[in-house]
């Protein structure tokens, strides 16, 4: 039974063609920085891989042309689409890098694939020097990421409605804020729209530098962390910055579907929010035992706190090094990097969502056990009864998702880093944190470099469309294999 045909791969072919043109597209913004800041030597470094982008993107859905009524996407079309996506997007990346900046393609690549994926670590030991078109570049790469590549570009460039909620869906979000997926994806951009530039007013109030205003509202609101400064946000050494910081990395990792919400009832809808409240619940205790447990000061610690739990990983204090924290700080910083915030933000990590649904799913089988024979035992959450099918995927997902870090982590021991740090830094990674132990930097081996990316890679997309890639290429390796033999 073959999985995968030819008219699947002519699916494939033809809404990655689009998304590509949509990635050249978002490459070409940086452009307006460089001008700005008259970097004119580097446009090149921009326009290149640009238009390779657009132009193969171009042919790709030129040359196959499918009609769309007639093709239906179907959901491991976009998984493939999705997971192809990613890997293109940053593979672009690295090719304006390669061009502008002297660093090897492995380098380009691991800091893009940080970057679209919103985890937020760097190979670059001072990111001062770096051009400001690069900087900026950087900062796009994780705003557009936080919210998805495909579910950005499908909004603007793909206009079959299944086709995009196929597309939609292949970036682990089911939350429908309307009832059409063109108005839930209009709805979605507008709000994230709106907190970007309501994170850019309030650092400019607060007396931040423009540049610097845009590229910390588009890492923040994005839980991706990534600075344009070496000490991160405590360069400013500004209280006021920490707060509006904290401020969007909240925001950031609430549901869009909450926000529509609480738009519309005034802002009661978040307080509600089971996920938003067990968030909240998370950073008050975690804060406490920290700051009873250790010597930092109040904000450093509810700063890394909530750090850790978006998924965001900035740091405001350049001289908190992980490894010289109290072991205690260390265990929950990781345990908080594991489970993240609410599902449908711009987090990674498990999400709360899952971890809910899995510990309900615990609980009704426990009561099955204890109850008198017959009686059907049910759970809810929220007041919403969960299927069994929902435990299921919650709980599978789980135990993939401490597979792939248990992975990650033999490989980083096996290249002889400490076992606790290399724990710690490959959770980081796949939950697209970028908090760091100090392991990953540009220095990191080759084969640790090469696992780091795929953990980012596999923690961005969830899992499954990554694996439905790689079971459809072992497919196309069996056929061809077939024909050859035969």
């Amino acid at each position: 039974m073959r999985y995968i045909n030819k008219k699947d791969i002519k699916i494939i072919a033809y809404f990655l063609g689009k998304i590509m043109q949509g990635i050249g597209a978002i490459i070409l913004i940086p452009i307006i920085i460089a001008i700005i800041y008259q970097e004119h030597h580097h446009l090149i470094g921009f326009i290149i891989p640009a238009i390779i982008s657009i132009g193969l993107g171009t042919v790709l859905s030129k040359a196959i042309g499918i009609d769309t009524h007639k093709n239906k996407v179907r959901l491991k079309h976009g998984m493939m689409i999705s997971s192809l996506a990613w890997l293109w997007a940053a593979f672009v990346g690295s090719l304006v890098m390669l061009i502008i900046l002297d660093i090897s393609f492995l380098d380009a690549f691991f800091e893009n694939m940080s970057a679209w994926t919103s985890s937020g670590f760097t190979i670059f030991e001072n990111v001062e020097i770096l051009p400001k078109s690069i900087l900026f570049l950087r900062s796009l790469e994780q705003w557009v990421g936080g919210l998805g590549v495909v579910v950005l570009i499908i909004a603007i460039f793909i206009h079959s409605g299944k086709a995009a909620a196929r597309l939609y869906q292949s970036e682990a979000r089911d939350e429908k804020i309307k009832p059409s997926m063109f108005n839930t994806l209009k709805k979605i951009l507008q709000i994230y729209f709106i907190y970007t530039l309501i994170g850019v007013i309030l650092f400019l109030i607060a007396g931040m530098p423009v540049f610097d205003s845009i590229n910390n509202a588009f890492t923040t609101i994005a839980t991706g962390g990534m600075s344009i400064k070496n000490a991160n946000m405590g360069f400013y050494n500004n209280n006021i910055f920490y707060l509006i910081s904290i401020f969007l990395m909240i925001l950031g990792a609430t549901s869009f579907l909450t926000h529509y919400r609480a738009f519309k009832t005034k802002g009661i809808a978040i307080l509600k929010d089971l996920q938003f409240k067990i968030m909240i619940c998370l950073i008050i205790i975690a804060s406490i035992i920290i700051y009873f447990a250790t010597t930092f000061m109040p904000m450093n610690v509810v700063y890394h706190v909530i750090s850790a739990i978006t998924t965001t990983g900035a740091n405001i204090d350049s001289t908190t090094n992980i490894t010289l924290m109290e072991p205690i700080m260390e265990v929950i910083l990781l345990f908080l990097m594991l489970i993240g915030a609410s599902a449908g933000s711009t987090v990674g990590a498990i999400k709360l969502s899952r971890v809910i649904t899995s510990l309900r799913g615990i609980y009704k089988n426990i009561l099955n056990i204890i109850s008198p024979e017959g009686r059907v035992v049910t759970v809810k959450i929220a007041d919403k009864q969960i299927k069994e099918n929902e435990i299921q995927e919650a709980s599978t997902y789980i135990v993939l998702y401490l597979f792939f870090i248990f992975l990650g982590w033999i490989v980083l021991v096996l290249h002889g880093y400490d076992g606790m740090n290399s724990l710690f830094e490959v959770t980081s990674a796949q939950g697209n944190v970028g908090l760091s132990t100090g392991i990953i930097n540009g220095s990191l081996e080759y084969g640790a470099k090469i696992m780091m990316i795929f953990n980012m890679w596999i923690g961005r997309l969830e899992i499954i469309p990554v694996l439905v890639i790689l079971r459809s290429l072992i497919e196309i390796f069996k056929i061809k294999t077939s024909r050859k033999t035969y």
